[in-house]
């Protein structure tokens, strides 16, 4: 059977300030801010392939932690980085941000030459960083 589908069209990601999440993506990632909703209240951000819907969480007084082992759904959202070097810069900045957590540097993924690294981000989104040679 053929794919139904034709790849990802956005990401929506609930977030416990929505100025702050949008500042993290543009400032530490260099993504764009591409549009929102106010009434929603939504903010879009794109890389330039992928846009992401960042979503105000209506009360953020009554939220849970994310259980990356417990949690049913979004586990983390894996984004593509254009080159090792660019992935070891990306951690130097990540890692100075008072924002960030890291989970783990930049290491080898798998077996291969990939490599790759995970973090938390504002409102402890999981995030992983990926550059796997063409």
């Amino acid at each position: 059977m053929t794919a139904r589908t034709r790849g990802v069209h956005h990401v929506g990601l609930n977030v416990l300030d929505i100025e702050r999440a949008r500042d993290f993506f543009v400032e530490a990632l260099g993504f764009h801010e591409v549009g929102g909703r106010p009434s929603y209240p939504a903010l879009f951000v794109s890389d330039g392939v992928t846009m992401l819907t960042l979503w105000q969480a209506p009360d953020v007084t009554n939220t849970a932690a994310f259980d990356r082992r417990g949690c049913v759904g979004l586990h983390h959202l894996a984004l593509r980085i254009e080159s090792a070097e660019a992935l070891d810069a990306l951690h130097a900045t990540l890692a100075a941000r008072d924002d960030v957590t890291i989970e783990f540097p930049p290491e080898l993924l798998g077996a291969g030459d990939a490599r790759h690294m995970m973090f938390a981000g504002p409102s402890g989104v999981r995030l992983e960083l990926v550059w796997a040679p063409a």
